[in-house]
């Protein structure tokens, strides 16, 4: 289910969204692993931009137009070795810029890994709030 077509040929690790390249001033992105709504270009581009490099491949079942203005990409991948999947739904505004992200991982115990390596990553930042906390360090002294 989330293993993808199991063809190395379609594990890509050179994908890049172009719509990355196009965002609005206010654009906003939602998803399973953040917690509220990321707001702005600056914040969403830093966040994605971090997010992929987890990835260690993408094997793509669908990347394209979506209704009259919209992309989508469905991809499986894995982060950490864990399996993981996703579809990314991109909303653009009338002047064809990326207005609205929605992206949806699963299953469960994969959208956490991704939420908690981000939340890793981005501990003591403005953007620590949206993701999963790191476990608490056990290790006494």
């Amino acid at each position: 289910m989330y293993e993808g077509s199991g063809d190395p040929a379609r594990q890509r690790t050179d994908y890049y969204p172009h719509w990355l390249d196009n965002l609005a001033d206010d654009v906003t992105m939602e998803g399973s692993v953040i917690d509220g709504v990321v707001r702005g270009a600056e914040d969403v581009r830093t966040v994605l931009s971090y997010a992929r490099t987890l990835y260690e491949h993408q094997d793509f079942i669908h990347i394209g137009a979506y209704a009259e203005n919209d992309f989508v990409e469905d991809y499986t991948s894995t982060v950490r070795g864990e399996p993981i999947a996703n579809i990314a739904v991109v909303y653009r505004n009338a002047e064809g810029q990326t207005q609205h992200l929605v992206v949806n991982h699963r299953p469960l115990h994969a959208v956490l890994l991704f939420s908690r390596l981000l939340g890793e990553h981005f501990a003591g930042t403005r953007f620590a709030q949206y993701f999963a906390a790191p476990p608490p360090d056990t290790h006494h002294d």
